[in-house]
């Protein structure tokens, strides 16, 4: 009786402790090195340090793919660049990209890429009747 109450209380500890980990992980990611104090998007291109390039470039080497957007964004009160890439497998990655170092930060996968693209790649840009 006394093993599998202690074996128990091993279970629950390290399951907090995963979970904890698992926050403190997530909230990491979250970071960057150039904290916005105003929300006026027309400044953040002055605030960058990486060029847009750099910063497409990283994101392209994290997550292969067709770039569809790019823009300096606020993410949690610090300045990155969100670079949305449509994956091979169609599935669409928004990476985030520190714009003072130039580290991928953060890496999230929507939706599959299905909302009026398939229909634009199934006839090969032609209309009906064979024309281009």
């Amino acid at each position: 009786m006394k093993k599998v109450i202690m074996t128990a209380i091993g279970g629950i500890v390290l399951t907090a402790l995963i979970a904890i980990g698992g926050v403190s992980a997530q909230q990491a990611k979250h970071t960057g090195s150039i904290l916005v104090k105003n929300d006026d998007e027309a400044g953040f291109a002055g605030m960058a340090k990486v060029p847009f390039d750099s910063a497409v470039n990283e994101a392209l080497k994290a997550v292969p793919g067709k770039v569809l957007k790019a823009e300096l964004e606020n993410e949690n009160g610090y300045l990155v660049y969100g670079v949305e890439i449509a994956k091979a497998d169609r599935q669409i990655a928004d990476v985030k990209v520190d714009a003072g170092n130039g580290k991928v930060l953060k890496i999230e996968t929507d939706q599959k890429d299905n909302e009026g693209r398939e229909g634009e790649d199934s006839d090969n840009g032609r209309e009906e009747g064979g024309e281009k």
